[in-house]
Parts: C-alpha cells; sequence; structure tokens
C-alpha cells in the first residue's frame, strides 16, 4: 500500500455514495475520502472555493455522469481544461452503459469508464477493484497543493 491518498466521490445518489464508503472500508485503502452531491459542488471542491476553501486537492476523483446542476461530462471538461486539475485521474462510475456517454467520457480526458453493477457484491467487488489498482499498482502525480 502507497501512502494516505486523497479520494473524492462525486455523486448524487447518497445510498451509493454511503456503499463506496463502506466498501472502501473493507479494503485496505486508509485514505481521506471525500464527497459532493452535485457538479457545482465537485468544481468547488476542486478548486477549493467557498465553503471548500481548506479541502484537501484529491489524488482520484471517481465521477458519475448523472449529476444535478452540471453533469458529470461537464465537470470532467473543466477538469480537464484546468492545468490545475487535469492531472488528476478520473475515473467515470455511472449506471450509464450508452456508448456516447463512454466514448465522450473517453475523448473528454476520463482515465477509466467503469459501468455500476446493480448487485451489492459486484458493487463491494469493484469499489475494490478500482480501489487496488489506482492506490496499490499506479503512481500517481504528486498531488499539486
Amino acid at each position: 500500500m502507497k501512502p494516505v491518498s486523497a479520494l473524492l466521490i462525486v455523486d448524487d445518489n447518497p445510498a451509493d455514495v454511503g456503499l463506496a464508503r463502506e466498501a472502501l472500508g473493507r479494503c485496505a485503502y486508509r485514505g481521506q475520502v471525500d464527497s459532493v452531491g452535485d457538479g457545482v459542488e465537485a468544481l468547488a471542491f476542486l478548486n477549493r472555493r467557498e465553503k471548500f476553501a481548506s479541502a484537501t486537492r484529491p489524488d482520484l476523483v471517481i465521477l458519475d455522469l448523472n449529476l444535478p446542476k452540471k453533469n458529470g461530462l461537464a465537470v470532467l471538461a473543466g477538469m480537464k481544461a484546468d492545468p490545475e486539475l487535469r492531472r488528476i485521474p478520473v475515473v467515470i462510475f455511472s449506471t450509464s452503459q450508452l456508448s456516447r456517454d463512454i466514448t465522450r467520457s473517453y475523448e473528454l480526458g476520463a482515465n477509466c469508464y467503469v459501468s455500476k453493477p446493480g448487485n451489492l457484491n459486484e458493487f463491494f467487488s469493484v469499489i475494490k477493484s478500482i480501489e487496488e489498482f489506482w492506490f496499490g499498482s499506479v503512481s500517481l502525480p504528486p498531488r499539486g497543493e
């Protein structure tokens, strides 16, 4: 396991956020987990604006596509257009299996696209796989504080 890392989950479904946190608690991951529920809050968090002024910039973002206020594709586009945010890896984690969503996510710079499983055990398994890969195997860029 690598040094403690920071993770941001962007999802408007509190149940999915809770399940992700629970799954991470069962993994080797012991880093910081923050979450926000819409695209506007996601960009405010990432840019450390307003109530997120003291937020830790994450090492990885798990981003849902179907978000209120600003959808996940708009958040991804905003991140990848910003020199301070573009190097943060983004895992799209969505119920959408539409080829246009998958293609557009990669066009905008997503690092991977994972479909949310409907089964609880599969959901936990997918979160564990994300955690093991991104925080166990991958070398992440230094956090740009």
